[in-house]
């Protein structure tokens, strides 16, 4: 794991079955890795990313931080996926498109569903990544991961698709499914699952 140096701040675990080959925290930048944002896994035939993306804050007072995360995270990405294929899962902060949140017209301003942010989520796809649940379900609509605790959010299904599973291109076709478990509570994110076969 790894946790801010400010508790209760932010941080990214991983449990996993299988012992990876190597571990790395961070990404060698001192203002994100000090926020506990990112932890990568080698396996045998590919790196597992596990990341909690910035959020953009309220009034988008942190927009800056966000925007130089972007880069730096979708370089990370394509230095590891030079060497072999790479699964991402995580936060990240952001609803794609208009079919990811319940109220798009009213969040154009709002942290998660700026133009910025979304450009930058776009731009991180066009590097050779996939959205595995779009890749399986472009048109579903009312499908999200996470939502405020306010107003009874969640028993209304007033929420955003915050959260995802990204694949390099190259193994979309190793991938069977992506499920939002949201029957799951506990938190105002629900749990997400990748089904693959193992590539080879």
């Amino acid at each position: 794991w790894l946790a801010a140096k400010k508790d209760g701040y932010s941080g990214v675990a991983l449990l996993s079955k299988e012992k990876p080959l190597s571990v790395e925290y961070g990404f060698d930048d001192s203002e994100h890795d000090d926020e506990g944002r990112l932890i990568t896994a080698e396996y045998p035939t590919f790196y597992l990313v596990t990341t909690y993306v910035p959020n953009a804050g309220r009034k988008l007072v942190t927009l800056d931080k966000r925007m130089d995360w972007d880069p730096k995270f979708r370089k990370h990405l394509q230095e590891l996926d030079a060497k072999k294929p790479v699964i991402v899962c995580g936060d990240l902060n952001v609803a794609h498109k208009e079919i990811d949140l319940k109220n798009p017209k009213t969040n154009t301003k709002n942290a998660g569903f700026t133009k910025e942010e979304r450009d930058g989520f776009s731009t991180l796809l066009e590097a050779g990544f996939t959205d595995v649940y779009r890749h399986f379900y472009p048109e579903e609509k009312d499908k999200y991961t996470f939502w405020t605790y306010m107003m009874n959010c969640r028993a209304k299904n007033v929420g955003w698709r915050l959260d995802y599973m990204l694949a390099s291109n190259r193994l979309v076709d190793k991938v069977a499914d992506c499920i939002h478990r949201t029957d799951v509570l506990g938190s105002d994110h629900c749990p997400i699952t990748l089904l693959l076969t193992k590539p080879n």
